[in-house]
């Protein structure tokens, strides 16, 4: 029986976000790990720097929308329209809805022309009533192959940026890689 390869996915949704994302860009270098960057196009267009830093550092970056619309509560055709809006600065395929959550027709109509990326775990690092122990705890059960979703955002940073750096020495320690998605 062959033994499952010990591969992680980072993911960071929200940003580009200044001096958050580009922290987080250095943490992933000091440990050699490459992650994917779900990003909003409302920040591409303020951040266009970071964007490019982040992509020249080679990890992915995929669509996140344009302006982060909760699908639950969106008219479909809107909801469409803005993703539409942030999918000329992507050269793929992959879209992670925001929160994570879209109405089953969204999702049969996004899934013709994207690769809909969620998560295995959250590191709840957005909520600011948690603590990075908290976050750490959520994150530390991943296993093989699971999709670990942080935030790049200025409401997540105190918590994410220590979690993430927790998580790196945890997971090498135990033989671990870290892999952008690819299409």
């Amino acid at each position: 029986m062959q033994q499952e390869k010990k591969i992680l996915y980072l993911t960071f949704d929200d940003g580009p976000t200044p001096d958050v994302t580009e922290k987080v860009l250095e943490i992933l270098e000091k440990y050699h790990a490459k992650a994917t960057f779900f990003c909003l196009g409302k920040n591409i267009e303020q951040f266009p720097h970071i964007f490019e830093k982040t992509k020249q550092s080679g990890h992915t970056v995929a669509n996140h929308s344009f302006s982060h619309p909760k699908g639950w509560t969106t008219q479909t055709k809107t909801y469409l329209q803005d993703i539409k809006k942030a999918e000329i600065f992507f050269d793929n395929n992959l879209f992670r809805p925001p929160y994570g959550k879209i109405t089953p027709r969204q999702y049969w109509l996004l899934r013709k022309k994207y690769k809909v990326v969620f998560w295995n775990v959250l590191s709840r690092d957005y909520n600011p009533k948690k603590t990075v122990e908290s976050c750490f705890n959520y994150v530390k059960k991943s296993k093989a192959s699971d999709i670990i979703v942080f935030h790049d955002s200025i409401k997540a940073a105190p918590r994410m940026l220590e979690t993430l750096e927790k998580t790196l020495v945890y997971f090498i320690q135990k033989g671990f890689e870290f892999h952008k998605i690819l299409n």
